[in-house]
């Protein structure tokens, strides 16, 4: 029981930290005005947030590695198993985007760019996805996320494949997009935008796990993210 009591509270204080490391950067964004480089708002407050945020976690990650000696994967790790994820994972997600545009095309649900496709907003949200998200994120939430739950949760499912650490680290991931506001208090999210997240963040983590390696889920990460936002700009000037 006493066991069961540690790794609850240590799994819950780290899913403080992910959830407020975010809101941390966040407020930090909020100090500024990016009217006169970013007027639309498409890429630069949530640029400095997930600079900001991933500040924080590196410098925990730093600290953790000088004190006890945990190692977070920030290294090149297995590069042929690491490639191949990428590789695979790259034709899979272009395979998906390609079915899910005629989808969305075919039954008038498709999701205009949301920023007007001026070259600034374009360029500034494709520099934002191929340098910031991937990295940011996957440092937060696989580099740092896993290697911690691991010091408490053991074991896995699917005859080892997924480890116990890696679900809970995406299940934390999905919660991170989530929109809370307090006064009066409420949750804004979108439940395909959360299942996404979740189902996104264990490929990534088997990824981690499998590569030692935080460099290649950044890589996978940041080509989703790329692809899509670049699909839903040319799609957006084609239909008008």
């Amino acid at each position: 029981m006493t066991k069961v009591l540690k790794q609850a509270g240590w799994v819950l204080c780290l899913a403080v930290i992910l959830l407020g490391v975010p809101r941390l950067g966040g407020l930090v964004a909020n100090q500024f005005d990016y009217s006169g480089i970013d007027p639309d708002g498409a890429f630069a407050w949530i640029s400095v947030h997930h600079i900001v945020q991933a500040i924080v976690v590196f410098a925990i990650m730093i600290a953790a590695t000088r004190i006890r000696g945990i190692e977070f994967g920030l290294g090149w790790g297995d590069r042929k198993i690491g490639f191949w994820f990428v590789r695979l994972f790259a034709l899979i997600f272009v395979a998906y985007t390609a079915v899910s545009m005629v989808i969305v095309l075919v039954t008038g649900s498709f999701q205009t760019f949301p920023y007007p496709l001026t070259t600034r907003n374009i360029v500034g949200q494709l520099a934002f996805q191929l340098l910031l998200s991937g990295p940011s994120e996957e440092l937060i939430f696989r580099g740092f996320a896993i290697t911690m739950l691991a010091l408490a949760l053991r074991g896995s499912i699917l005859n080892g494949k997924v480890s116990v650490a890696n679900i809970v680290a995406a299940l934390i991931f999905g919660l991170a997009h989530v929109a809370i506001a307090v006064g009066p208090f409420e949750l804004t999210y979108s439940p395909f935008q959360v299942v996404y997240a979740v189902a996104l963040g264990i490929f990534y983590g088997i990824c981690y796990e499998r590569s030692r390696s935080v460099i290649y889920p950044m890589m996978m990460h940041s080509i989703s993210n790329v692809v899509a936002v670049g699909v839903s700009a040319v799609a957006t000037s084609i239909i008008g």
